[in-house]
């Protein structure tokens, strides 16, 4: 009986103490000084309009992105992003379509996170450079085919972070490239310019570890 009552009264203990050991658990579980994040989304791409002499209009096309972040530390972080598969653009001139053309934009930014590791929003802006390779120029003309080069220049970010858990969270993000190609007829250098200047906007689901 002695020993029943000793069982019984260790397990009452157990049980009044389980609450405070889950809560001790619990706070361990924090998104702070974890040094690497993956995103997967998908993001939509538009062009300005009037981009070039003739070409009234480049429509915009989503295409799935995907990103990998190194956080130094829980407010400053280096991102790769890039598009997973092309993003597909219909081309207008003033007087109706005049084809299609693809492009794969890679770009590598610091980032400042805002707030602490564990906020539930937390807002972040980026800098960095970028190239986008353009292929699959099919556009309407009489003196051959006409290319576009490699764009390189800048990329600004903004975006939002929700924290879902210490693990998981959404993230939306809109990005600026300085999008300047050099126009090419069979290969040739024309010297003018394409000034697309596309902007992103982009959701996606990411995990950090």
């Amino acid at each position: 009986m002695r020993s029943i009552r000793t069982l019984t009264l260790a397990t009452l203990t157990a049980l009044a103490f389980a609450p405070a050991a889950f809560a001790q658990d619990s706070s361990t579980d924090t998104a702070s000084g974890k040094h690497f994040a993956v995103v997967g989304g998908v993001a939509l791409l538009q062009p300005k309009n009037d981009a070039l002499e003739g070409i009234d209009k480049v429509d915009g096309g989503p295409a799935p992105t995907l990103s990998v972040s190194y956080y130094i530390n829980d407010n400053w972080a280096v991102e790769l992003w890039g598009a997973a598969d092309k993003f597909d653009h219909r081309v207008r001139g003033n007087n109706g379509p005049l084809g299609t053309v693809e492009q794969q934009p890679i770009a590598l930014s610091g980032q400042y996170h805002f707030g602490q590791a564990d906020n539930v929003f937390r807002p972040f802006v980026g800098a960095g450079y970028y190239e986008s390779n353009f292929s699959n120029e099919k556009l309407a003309s009489d003196v051959g085919h006409i290319g576009l080069e490699t764009a390189k220049g800048a990329i600004g970010t903004v975006g939002v972070d929700m924290n879902i858990n210490s693990t998981w969270f959404a993230r939306a993000d809109a990005r600026y490239m300085h999008s300047r190609p050099e126009l090419t007829v069979n290969g040739d250098s024309t010297g003018d310019k394409a000034k697309l200047d596309p902007w992103t906007v982009g959701f996606g689901i990411g995990a950090r570890f």
